[in-house]
């Protein structure tokens, strides 16, 4: 029997992108017209939960109104023939409605709460809002379960230990900008092949890894390349 492939998958942005979910950060720095600084930090919950809340509400709207796209819909697909772990610095749950079993959310899960006061303290939510009078157990109030800048990233070992043992990791829709999480591919064993697909390749500083780079939008490049995969396990052509 051949050896089923362990394969790991870090998505970013521009695959939700596809989705018509935008973009963290614009080229103006602003992300669906906020400063990050005033709905993506600690500080900016404790100076004004009531906007923090209203952002994501509005966000979890757009998410939950998004469709998995093809790229989705291949990843899962991929499940078939290999070992795949799904690590997304995405916070939407577009690859759980597409398929994938297994998923790290990195920057965690925006149709989720979490208590302000015990972040493991992790709730549904029914609907698209987090009430600004919802409570945990304990009485503190709920707030997006979402890494903001300044916290630590929970599942970021993990993810390292999956990345370690991966005969490839596929690089898809980010531009390994946002940190811990761009470091992933520097925790790649040397026998680790890297594919990368994404219209604008990011830099890497990486030589003792094979490394493929398709330039393209992931929704049109992933299908054929799960489709070449499941036939003659490789991604290139």
């Amino acid at each position: 029997m051949t050896k089923r492939s362990k394969i790991v998958v870090l998505t970013g942005a521009g695959i939700s992108a596809e989705s018509g979910l935008q973009t963290f950060r614009g080229n103006d720095g602003l992300w669906e017209g906020y400063r990050i600084e005033d709905v993506a930090t600690p500080d900016a919950w404790r100076r004004n939960p009531e906007m923090v809340q209203r952002f994501y509400n509005e966000r979890r709207k757009k998410c939950i109104l998004a469709e998995p796209n093809p790229a989705h819909v291949a990843l899962a697909g991929l499940e078939q023939d290999a070992d795949v772990w799904i690590v997304t610095q995405n916070i939407d749950d577009l690859h759980e409605r597409a398929g994938s079993k297994n998923i790290i959310h990195l920057h965690g899960e925006i149709r989720k709460s979490q208590s302000s006061l015990d972040p493991t303290m992790v709730y549904p939510i029914i609907g698209d809002k987090i009430g600004v009078e919802e409570t945990c157990e304990f009485g503190s109030p709920l707030r997006p379960h979402v890494v903001w800048f300044g916290e630590s990233v929970p599942n970021m070992d993990k993810a390292i230990r999956l990345v370690k043992d991966a005969d490839f990791l596929l690089v898809v829709g980010t531009s390994l900008q946002v940190y811990p999480a761009a470091n992933l591919v520097y925790e790649t064993s040397r026998e680790c092949e890297i594919v990368v697909v994404d219209p604008n390749i990011p830099q890497l500083n990486i030589r003792s890894n094979a490394i493929q780079l398709f330039e393209e939008k992931a929704s049109i490049a992933l299908p054929d390349m799960v489709a070449n995969f499941r036939k003659n396990h490789t991604f290139g052509k």
